[in-house]
């Protein structure tokens, strides 16, 4: 087990700009994506309520391809260090970002996670972001792809009611498909909401339980 780093943040962006902070979060998002590609580092967000099994997403990941490559990951929360130690479990280094009263990550927070995971010498990164259908959209970090994760227990409005963050994402993940079943839900439909949200986004179904869906998912992220 790697014991995860975990670092505090004050609230909000600790730099003083001009810019409101959606404008300064964007500027620092692309030098982010300059160093990442410097490094050759392939960084994916992966945003979505809490509950909706994104660690437990992160952690098949983790499981099927930490021989092929050297993986690191970011979890963002408000207090906890839950995430983090779920995944060092894995012998991953792992950095808990606490945010306090903000409801997302935001560049800076990455960048100075990533210098530290730089360090262990990753080649990739998995952000967990805060648990938010609403406040991630407008922050992107930086990452190669943005990967928005629901489950069927959140119900069958959830896509419609939340549509900004598929606008905002590359990839959908509609997660728990073992208990659609017992919760009424028509996955068909939760796939045609979030196609409607984003034409352009690539919905896969997943099982982070069964782990079914999970190599889809591998090559959507083109691992």
């Amino acid at each position: 087990m790697v014991k995860p780093v975990i670092i505090k943040v004050d609230e909000g962006l600790d730099i003083e700009l001009e810019e409101d902070f959606i404008k300064a979060n964007e500027r620092i998002a692309l030098l982010n994506r300059k160093i990442f590609d410097k490094y050759n580092l392939k960084v994916f967000d992966f945003m979505g309520s809490i509950g909706s099994g994104k660690t437990s997403i992160i952690e098949r990941l983790v499981e099927a391809l930490k021989g092929k490559y050297k993986i690191g990951v970011i979890a963002g929360d408000t207090s906890t260090s839950i995430d983090a130690e779920r995944i060092s479990k894995y012998g991953v280094p792992s950095i808990q970002i606490n945010t306090g009263r903000e409801c997302h990550l935001d560049a800076l927070m990455v960048r100075r996670a990533t210098k530290k995971l730089l360090k262990k010498g990753v080649n990739i990164i998995f952000i967990e972001n805060v648990g938010n259908l609403i406040c991630p959209a407008d922050f992107p970090l930086g990452a190669h792809k943005r990967v928005v994760v629901v489950s069927v227990t959140e119900g069958e409005y959830m896509i419609r009611k939340k549509q900004d963050i598929f606008r905002a994402a590359d990839l959908a993940i509609i997660n728990k498909k073992d208990m659609a079943p017992y919760m009424g839900v028509n996955i068909e439909n939760l796939v045609k909401d979030a196609i409607e949200a984003n034409s352009k986004i690539k919905v896969i179904v997943t099982s982070a339980k069964t782990g079914e869906g999970i190599n889809e998912l591998i090559s959507a992220l083109e691992l």
